[in-house]
C-alpha cells in the first residue's frame, strides 16, 4: 500500500483581492485593493490552526513570529491527521472548527463540494511555487490552499547493482536480469492492484484516468479507455506472463525484498527510505513502458482557510506572509522529508541528492485527481490492473468493462 504524509482571497467582498508579498522582503505599504503589489501583513487576529504532530513544531515556530510582530495570537491543536478531514467537514457547517487546518490536495473536490473552504488569491505569489503544487490546490480556476510539500514516487536505485539510470521499462528489466538478482525490478500490487503505483506506467502508453484542463485542473471526463488504455492492458497481460509484474508482490514483500539487496529497482516514494538505511540509492524518472513520458502522481500537501472563519483576513495574512517563506518551508522540510513548495525552499533543500532526485521526477508529474468524481474509479480499477496481470482478465475484455463500470457509476453519482 502506499505510504503517504500525513497532508485565500477569501470573502473580502466582491471588490477586494488579497495579494501577498514575495519571499523574504519587508513588508510594503498596503496596496490598492485591485493591484497585483505585495501586501502588508495584517494586523493581528486570533487563529486556531489544525496540525498533527509532524507539522506542530513548524508551524508553531512561524506562529511565534506572527505573534510578535502583530500582536494576534495563534493557538495550535494537535490532531490525528487521518481525523482531521472528516472533523473539519463535520465542524465548520456548525461554526465550529479552525481558522487554518493542514491537509491533502486531493480532499479539495470533497471540501469545496461541502462548502467549507475558502479559495486563496495568491496573486504574483503564485509564481514562487512550484507550478504542479498550485495546480494541485487549484478547482474550478481558484486555488483552495497554500502548498507546503510535494509528495510523488519515483525509480528508487541501488547503485551498488545498477550504476547508470535506466531510460525505458525494457532498458530496466534488462539491467536487472543482468543483475543476476531474484527481481529484475519490484513493483507492489496485491491481489487488489495499485494503481497509484501503475499510474506512470498507464500514462507512458497515453491513458491517462481523465482528462486534464489548460490550468492542470481536471474535467470528469475519463480518459483511460481508447487505443492507449487498451495498449497498457496488453503490456499489463505480457508482464504477467514473464513474471515481471506479479500480484504476490505487496508493499511489505516488494520493500523487504529491495532491502535486501534481491533486486535493483523499486518504484516507490520516499517514506520507503528509512527501510533502506546503508543501501547507495539514487532516485531516477520512472521509465517509460510506452512511447510517452511516464507521468506519477504528485500530492501535495497545504493549508485550507475555513470558509466560514470570522478570522479570514488574518488566517491569510499568516499563511502567505508567515507559512510561505522559505525558513518556513524548510522547517517543515525537515519535518516531514518531503520536497518543499515554495521554489526557494526546494532550491535550497536539493542539496540533498535524494531530494532533488524526487524533486526532478515531480516537476514532470501530475497532480492526483482532487475532483469528487475521482471517488468512483479506484474500486474498479486495481482489482482489473490486478486480474490481467495474474491472466484471470482477458486484457481488451476486462479493461473495456472496468471503463464501462466506472462510467456507469459516475453517471450514477
Amino acid at each position: 500500500m502506499r505510504r503517504s504524509i500525513p497532508f485565500v482571497a477569501v470573502a473580502l467582498g466582491a471588490a477586494l483581492t488579497l495579494t501577498a508579498c514575495a519571499g523574504d522582503a519587508e513588508p510594503e505599504e498596503p496596496a490598492e485593493p485591485t493591484t497585483e503589489e505585495s501586501a502588508e501583513p495584517a494586523a493581528g487576529g486570533d487563529l486556531t490552526i489544525w496540525v498533527d504532530e509532524t507539522r506542530q513544531a513548524a508551524v508553531e515556530e512561524a506562529a511565534a513570529t506572527y505573534e510578535a510582530e502583530t500582536g494576534g495570537t495563534v493557538e495550535t491543536v494537535l490532531k490525528n491527521f487521518d481525523d482531521i478531514r472528516a472533523d473539519f467537514n463535520a465542524q465548520v457547517p456548525t461554526g465550529e472548527g479552525p481558522d487554518i487546518t493542514v491537509g491533502a490536495h486531493d480532499w479539495l473536490g470533497e471540501l469545496t463540494a461541502n462548502g467549507v473552504v475558502a479559495p486563496i488569491e495568491l496573486g504574483d505569489k503564485a509564481s514562487e511555487f512550484e507550478q504542479v503544487a498550485v495546480e494541485a490546490f487549484t478547482y474550478d480556476g481558484a486555488v483552495y490552499g497554500l502548498p507546503y510539500a510535494i509528495e510523488n514516487i519515483g525509480l528508487i536505485r541501488n547503485t551498488a547493482l545498477a550504476p547508470e539510470a535506466p531510460a525505458t521499462w525494457d532498458d530496466a528489466v534488462a539491467a536487472g536480469q543482468a543483475a543476476g538478482t531474484d527481481y529484475p525490478i519490484l513493483v507492489q500490487m496485491g491481489e487488489t492492484g495499485d494503481p497509484y503505483t501503475m499510474y506512470p506506467l498507464q500514462t507512458s502508453f497515453g491513458a491517462p484516468v481523465f482528462e486534464q484542463n489548460e490550468d492542470g485542473s481536471y474535467a470528469a471526463e475519463l480518459a483511460l479507455g481508447g487505443e492507449g488504455g487498451l495498449a497498457f492492458a496488453d503490456w499489463l497481460a505480457a508482464q504477467g506472463e514473464a513474471g515481471v509484474l506479479d500480484t504476490a508482490i505487496t508493499y511489505d514483500i516488494a520493500v523487504e525484498a529491495f532491502a535486501a539487496g534481491q533486486s535493483p529497482f523499486i518504484i516507490g516514494g520516499p517514506w520507503m527510505l528509512g527501510s533502506f538505511e546503508g543501501l547507495e540509492l539514487a532516485i531516477d524518472p520512472i521509465p517509460a513502458a510506452g512511447d510517452q513520458p511516464a507521468q506519477p502522481f504528485v500530492g501535495v500537501a497545504g493549508f485550507y482557510v475555513n470558509g466560514q472563519s470570522e478570522n479570514t483576513i488574518a488566517a491569510v495574512d499568516f499563511l502567505v506572509n508567515y507559512m510561505a517563506t522559505e525558513e518556513a518551508q524548510l522547517a517543515l522540510y525537515e519535518a516531514g522529508q518531503r520536497p518543499p513548495a515554495l521554489t526557494a525552499a526546494a532550491d535550497t533543500a536539493s542539496s540533498d541528492p535524494i531530494t532533488a532526485g524526487f524533486r526532478e521526477v515531480g516537476a514532470e508529474a501530475v497532480p492526483m485527481p482532487s475532483i469528487p468524481e475521482m471517488g468512483s474509479v479506484w474500486e474498479f480499477w486495481g482489482v482489473t490492473e490486478a486480474g490481467i496481470v495474474s491472466g484471470s482478465l482477458e486484457p481488451t475484455a476486462g479493461w473495456e468493462k472496468m471503463v464501462a463500470d466506472i462510467q456507469g457509476a459516475l453517471d450514477a453519482a
